[in-house]
C-alpha cells in the first residue's frame, strides 16, 4: 500500500513538472498622459503642477523627471468671479536640476486671488489643444483642536522618543473629511504616512489620538518614524477637505501602502479630473498649531 501510494505521488509530480512553461509577458509602453497635482489653500495662492506620465518600468533618473514637467500648458483657476491665467515658475534644487509649477502671475494681479473657506473653485488646463477640468471647494473649519501635548513613546523606544497627541472636537453630523501634515523644526510640511481620515467613527465626539509624523516618502524610515524627539519644534496642519480630495488620497495611499503585495486587492485611484488625464484639484482649509517639547 505504501508503495502504491508513493508511486501515485511521483506520477501527480511529474505530471505538474511536465505542465510547467516559462510565460514571458510583454507590456505595452504606454502613451505618456497628463498628470495634474492641483491645490488651493485658505490665505494662499493656487499652485498646480503639471507632468507626464512615465511608464510603470522605466528607469527614473532626476534628469528623467525634470524632462517630465509641462512647459506649454496653458492654465487658468476661477474663483466664480475672477479667473486668472497662471504663470510658470522654476525652483533650482541645485546640481543643475529644476521643479516646476504654475501660480499666480505676479505681472498681472488685476485678477489674481487667494484662497477663501467656504468658496469653490474651478481649474482649467488646455494643452496640445486638449481641455482637462476640475472643481474643488475650500471647506470650512470645522474641526476643532482642543489640545496639542506629547507622551513618552510606547514600547521599547530610544529614550527621548515622544509621541504627538491632540485631543480634538468633532461636530456632529457626518461628513467631516481631514488631511494632516506635520513640520519637524526647519524641515517642509510632510504628510502622514496614511494623511486622509473621515468622522464616521468620532461624529460628533471629543476624542484623543495620537499622531504620527509626517514622512517623505523618497527617504528610507526607521521602525519608530512615527515619533519625535525632545527638543523638536512640531507644526501640525490640519485641514478639513471636501470628498473628492478624500477619494483620492485615500486611493491613492491603499496603493502606496499595498505596492509589491501580491495578496492585497487592487485599488484605482480615484481622481477628479475631467479628461484623459491623472491627478486632482484639492482644496485645502488649513489651521496650524504649534508644540515645543522639552529636552
Amino acid at each position: 500500500m505504501k508503495g502504491i501510494y508513493w508511486i501515485s505521488s511521483f506520477t501527480v509530480l511529474m505530471v505538474l513538472y511536465g505542465c510547467e512553461k516559462n510565460i514571458n509577458i510583454r507590456l505595452k509602453a504606454s502613451e505618456p498622459e497628463l498628470v495634474v497635482e492641483a491645490t488651493i489653500e485658505n490665505g494662499q495662492p493656487p499652485v498646480v503642477i503639471l507632468s507626464q506620465s512615465i511608464n510603470y518600468f522605466s528607469r527614473i533618473t532626476p534628469a528623467i523627471l525634470e524632462n517630465s514637467f509641462i512647459h506649454d500648458a496653458s492654465v487658468f483657476v476661477s474663483d466664480g468671479s475672477l479667473t486668472h491665467h497662471l504663470k510658470e515658475y522654476k525652483i533650482s534644487l541645485g546640481s543643475g536640476y529644476n521643479v516646476y509649477y504654475y501660480s499666480i502671475d505676479s505681472s498681472n494681479l488685476a485678477t489674481a486671488f487667494t484662497g477663501r473657506l467656504h468658496s469653490a473653485y474651478s481649474l482649467r488646463i488646455n494643452w496640445k489643444g486638449n481641455d482637462y477640468t476640475a472643481t474643488t471647494t475650500i471647506p470650512k473649519i470645522t474641526k476643532k483642536i482642543d489640545s496639542l501635548f506629547w507622551e513618552p513613546a510606547p514600547g521599547n523606544n530610544k529614550p527621548g522618543k515622544v509621541a504627538l497627541m491632540i485631543r480634538a472636537t468633532d461636530p456632529p453630523g457626518l461628513g467631516d473629511y481631514i488631511r494632516y501634515f506635520t513640520k519637524r523644526n526647519s524641515e517642509p510640511f510632510y504628510p502622514g504616512l496614511t494623511s486622509v481620515f473621515d468622522d464616521q467613527i468620532v461624529d460628533g465626539t471629543t476624542y484623543t489620538v495620537r499622531i504620527d509624523r509626517g514622512v517623505d516618502r523618497n527617504a528610507s524610515r526607521s521602525d519608530d518614524y512615527m515619533y519625535f524627539d525632545k527638543g523638536d519644534t512640531i507644526t501640525l496642519k490640519l485641514c478639513n477637505i471636501d470628498k473628492a480630495t478624500f477619494d483620492f488620497w485615500r486611493t491613492m495611499e491603499f496603493n502606496y501602502a499595498t505596492a509589491g503585495n501580491p495578496f492585497s486587492s487592487p485599488t484605482q485611484v480615484v481622481n477628479n479630473i475631467r479628461g484623459n488625464a491623472l491627478g486632482y484639484f484639492g482644496g485645502y482649509a488649513a489651521q496650524y498649531h504649534t508644540i515645543i517639547v522639552p529636552r
